[in-house]
């Protein structure tokens, strides 16, 4: 154990500094509920675009990817395609602007955009607001004990007791920091609002790309060639065929029983699966979490695509950095005994024992605040979307749609407290709830996609269908991991989809259509292309000067372009790390040429506003 005093120093005046922010900002955030939810929509979107990716930067994600860099090789790229990662392309393309131009204030109040207030479409709202307060929560409770387990490794209770009047049984410690950081960081949410969170956000993003850069210049540093990592054959191919073709039996047999236990094989049909379920939830757009929160913040539907845009450039380059050069000095010591003790079977705790045993003093305070700032980050972002449900679509709908800006910022702090209580509780019985919120949280992303492809893309698609796809998704998701007990969610996801897409078209054919003035006040500002016949002839027939949305075929190629652009930009740093210069040349190549291509096919074509 390596921390010393001046990173302990340095960890404080990070958290003096974010909580300064808060504070200052708190005027500004108490002006109107959009100052507060949305940072009154005033932010330029290059920092929206900082922001939201150093929330995506985080502390759990981040020690995977560590993990199956070291395992998989330079093949791990692609294996964030699960979340997907190249939904933020489907955004910048067309979605972005297509959610911006609703003028919501979140993901349930968009619900009545599209669907009205008649004939049941109260269910679409009602249910969206039960799915982002339940996976709100859940998110924040595993965050809670992630964090604190994190922090437990690198300041031991030791340290701190002597600075407190009380002690606490080993097994609690971890629960005491995730508690002190989660009160710390709902402070400064609730104080500032967005614009607090995004000024912080952009304080980590910089702490994090001095960190990267200083982590990956360590590695390539200590690293003579790529030819001196014990790697099997095929680590440091970036392609693949049928089968992954690394076998670390005679180097690493932990690895062996890892790439045996993620039953990712035969990777060429895991792959094709995993790509078609990223482009179908790539279609349904993002999550009522804090990603559909900023763009809802931007001030236009172009800064809204642009903020996107920005999010692919800042947050790929510099996590790879970091991750690559982790993955390396793991690789080069790993058979010392500070790194294979620490590490034994688990390889998430390759990110832990590296940093533990390799950064050096001043730095490693650095690189705490900014993985403890990543989770601040992306808690404090599902704490404000969490805050917005509840004070603008339960609160503001339900119980006071008249109230003052005095009222909504009583409820807005009261609010607050009880989502971060709650989360706390949900952490402190993460134990004994653990497969019950993993249901939960599998369950509503599972009956999530086909009801809200279905939204932007079918006219006749009602606030019913909405309801019945994602109940019928919830429930077969439910059910599945019972039906296919030791089965990878992956491969019976096609079974979910089907049942819920089944749900959500009769559940629409079988009631009344939505409001026919509702879908043309919704095509008429939205614009999307799809299946929207008879609401385009209504339009085109009242204003014959509208111009439909006939870029289906553009926008695809776009997103295409756009796929390969990202998977180029990630590739670069890897490569670059490992010293293999002909395959960095290449992938920067690419990168420049599909960049020079939606410079001409995207960007020059976006809206003015």
């Amino acid at each position: 154990m390596k921390i010393r005093a001046i990173d302990l120093l340095v960890i404080l005046l990070y958290l003096i500094t974010v909580m300064v922010i808060g504070i200052y900002l708190k005027r500004q955030a108490s002006k109107s509920k959009n100052d507060y939810l949305l940072g009154g929509k005033s932010m330029p979107f290059w920092m929206l675009g900082i922001s939201n990716a150093s929330g995506m930067f985080d502390l759990s994600g981040t020690a995977w990817m560590v993990a199956i860099m070291v395992v998989y090789g330079v093949k791990s790229i692609w294996l964030p395609w699960l979340w997907p990662v190249f939904n933020q392309i489907f955004m910048m393309v067309y979605l972005s602007m297509w959610l911006r131009r609703s003028n919501a204030a979140t993901g349930a109040e968009w619900m009545l955009f599209r669907f009205g207030d008649r004939h049941g479409a109260g269910l679409s709202h009602k249910i969206i607001i039960i799915f982002a307060l339940l996976s709100c929560m859940s998110f924040m409770a595993y965050g809670f004990i992630g964090l604190g387990k994190f922090i437990e490794i690198f300041i031991p209770w030791e340290i701190v007791k002597a600075f407190l009047p009380f002690d606490l049984p080993h097994a609690y410690t971890a629960h005491f920091y995730g508690i002190l950081f989660t009160v710390f960081t709902a402070c400064y949410a609730l104080l500032g609002g967005m614009k607090s969170i995004v000024w912080a956000d952009m304080l980590h993003y910089l702490i994090m790309v001095v960190v990267c850069v200083s982590v990956a210049a360590m590695a390539y540093t200590a690293l003579p060639g790529v030819a001196s990592l014990p790697i099997p054959h095929g680590w440091t191919d970036l392609f693949f065929g049928k089968e992954l073709g690394l076998d670390w039996s005679d180097r690493l047999p932990a690895a062996v029983r890892k790439l045996q236990n993620d039953s990712f094989a035969p990777f060429g049909y895991f792959f094709a699966l995993m790509a078609a379920k990223g482009i179908l939830a790539s279609l349904a757009g993002p999550a009522p979490n804090y990603d559909m929160q900023k763009i809802l913040s931007t001030r236009s539907a172009r800064e809204a695509a642009l903020m996107s845009m920005i999010v692919n450039i800042v947050l790929l380059p510099t996590r790879y950095l970091f991750i690559t050069g982790v993955a390396v000095l793991a690789l080069l010591y790993f058979r010392q005994p500070g790194i294979s003790a620490a590490i034994g079977t688990d390889f998430e705790k390759v990110l832990p024992a590296v940093l533990n045993t390799y950064i050096p003093s001043g730095l490693l305070g650095l690189v705490l605040i900014g993985l403890m700032g990543a989770f601040m980050g992306t808690f404090a972002g599902t704490f404000n979307a969490a805050q917005a449900y509840f004070v603008n679509d339960i609160y503001l709908r339900s119980f006071n749609p008249d109230a003052s800006n005095r009222q909504i910022s009583r409820v807005s702090y009261l609010s607050g407290i009880v989502i971060v209580c709650v989360s706390i509780l949900l952490g402190l019985l993460a134990k004994d709830v653990n497969s019950i919120l993993q249901w939960i949280v599998s369950a509503l992303y599972g009956g999530y996609i086909a009801s809200n492809m279905l939204k932007w893309y079918w006219w006749r698609f009602n606030s019913a269908g909405f309801f019945w796809g994602m109940a019928a998704g919830i429930l077969c998701a439910l059910t599945c991991p019972h039906l296919f007990a030791d089965t990878l969610p992956l491969y019976y996801f096609p079974l979910i989809l089907i049942i819920s897409a089944i749900g959500a078209v009769a559940g629409s054919l079988a009631t009344k259509p939505t409001d026919m003035e509702v879908l043309k006040t919704f095509y008429r500002t939205v614009n999307p292309w799809g299946f929207w016949g008879p609401v385009r002839e209504a339009v085109c027939k009242s204003d014959p000067f509208f111009l439909p949305n006939r870029h289906f075929a553009r926008d695809l190629f776009n997103v295409a372009a756009g796929i390969v652009a990202q998977t180029a930009l990630t590739a670069v740093p890897v490569f670059g790390i490992l010293k293999m210069p002909a395959e960095t040349f290449v992938a920067t190549a690419v990168f420049l040429i599909c960049s020079a291509i939606l410079w001409k096919t995207w960007y020059k074509r976006l809206p003015h506003q």
